[in-house]
């Protein structure tokens, strides 16, 4: 995570395409990561109930990023009730709230439909994707569908947050289309299905969802569909994959 401020011995230019890619750097995007980070390791049991966050400025060290960064992703945390800041002593992780614990909290049921949206609209778009970038990948786009692959497999073979690889692999697939619309898309669907299908099991005290074998070899397999420009093929294996997400996700047994 790099700052907003120009880094020693780095230019502006450099700093943008690292974190973003292309286009301007947005401030709000470094504080969207962090939150991120902060809400899976809490959802996942990472940082206990009860635990003190780092201060703010130790947190803005340790993802180099400036201190309002930071205050953005907390103020969204409290939002969700995953934290609470006591004056004059600090943030603190939460006990895990009913699933009605203010009026505004949204239904279960709601959020169950948002989830089956998200999965209904990738059900759409992505294996599409898989079609296409199977027809039209280069060399650029197999080098960094593998790195994203090796590390989304290393970090989930340490307990180590991986959803920024499993995202970023899905999103280098709809790039390797060579029709940015599709990356677009991708990009509204960035954390949406993973983050509300945490924050439900969360409210209603399921353990958290863990990555099994098979999805690390589904990923794997969709890639070497891609690589051999299997487009049926790649298309049939990101579907299943899809829909065997959805299974995973909503098993309540851990581990699978």
């Amino acid at each position: 995570m790099k700052n907003v401020a120009r880094p020693a011995g780095g230019s502006p230019e450099i700093l943008t395409l690292a974190a973003a890619g292309l286009g301007p750097v947005r401030p709000e995007r470094f504080a969207e990561r962090i939150y991120e980070t902060l809400f899976h390791a809490i959802v996942e049991g990472r940082i206990a109930v009860g635990s003190k966050l780092p201060a703010e400025n130790d947190l803005a060290a340790l993802f180099d990023v400036s201190r309002p960064v930071v205050r953005q992703a907390l103020d969204r945390l409290r939002e969700d009730q995953l934290v609470e800041s006591i004056r004059g002593s600090g943030t603190y992780v939460k006990e895990k709230p009913g699933l009605a614990a203010t009026p505004q909290d949204v239904e279960p049921e709601t959020r169950i439909g948002h989830i089956m949206n998200g999965l209904e609209l990738r059900l759409v778009i992505e294996p599409e994707c898989a079609y296409l970038a199977a027809l039209r990948r280069n060399a650029q786009d197999l080098d960094k569908m593998e790195r994203l692959l090796e590390g989304f497999e290393q970090a989930n073979a340490v307990g180590g947050i991986a959803h920024h690889f499993d995202f970023g692999f899905h999103e280098a697939i709809a790039s390797a289309t060579a029709n940015m619309r599709f990356v677009q898309v991708m990009k509204t669907l960035e954390y949406d299905v993973s983050h509300a299908v945490n924050m439900l099991r969360h409210l209603m005290h399921i353990p958290p969802w863990k990555r099994s074998q098979d999805a690390m070899d589904e990923h794997r397999h969709i890639f070497n569909l891609i690589r051999e420009q299997d487009a049926e093929g790649a298309r049939r294996a990101m579907r299943g994959h899809i829909e065997n997400a959805r299974t995973r996700m909503f098993n309540s047994r851990p581990g699978l």
